[in-house]
């Protein structure tokens, strides 16, 4: 059983990735930072009935630990609202404890608006510094 990082689409609904899509139609539970937005999101790509857990900034220890028992008997497709898992957020608490508990973490290649916005910057960069998102 494992965790599987998929990342969503940054803006447009339709860059997401038919093996994406596939995680989320077989998951039985998916993790999700909003239910109202992953919601929304997910009944447009037509992926309804499942299970919804949420993990985001409010989680507590005692959330995280219930997400990792479930990552121990199913595989769980983890989402954000948009973009990768993981990154700037609390999915990376959620690897770390599946991790150290011998639970596979897997991840899908996915949209990064970091990557956009270096790709169109006109400049050849070999290095960067990321500083975070602006409040």
């Amino acid at each position: 059983m494992s965790l599987i990082l998929v990342p969503t689409p940054i803006g447009n609904a339709a860059d997401m990735s038919f093996r994406a899509k596939s995680v989320l139609e077989n998951a039985g539970t998916i993790i999700v930072e909003e239910f109202k937005e992953s919601s929304v999101w997910l009944r447009a790509h037509g992926i309804t009935g499942k299970s919804l857990e949420r993990l985001n900034e409010h989680s507590n220890p005692e959330d995280l630990r219930r997400l990792l028992e479930l990552c121990r008997s199913q595989d769980v497709p983890l989402i954000t609202d948009c973009g990768t898992p993981g990154f700037c957020d609390p999915g990376a608490d959620l690897v770390r404890l599946c991790r150290e508990a011998g639970i596979a973490v897997q991840a899908l290649p996915g949209p990064s608006s970091l990557m956009t916005l270096l790709s169109l910057s006109s400049r050849r960069l070999d290095e960067f510094v990321f500083r975070g998102f602006l409040p």
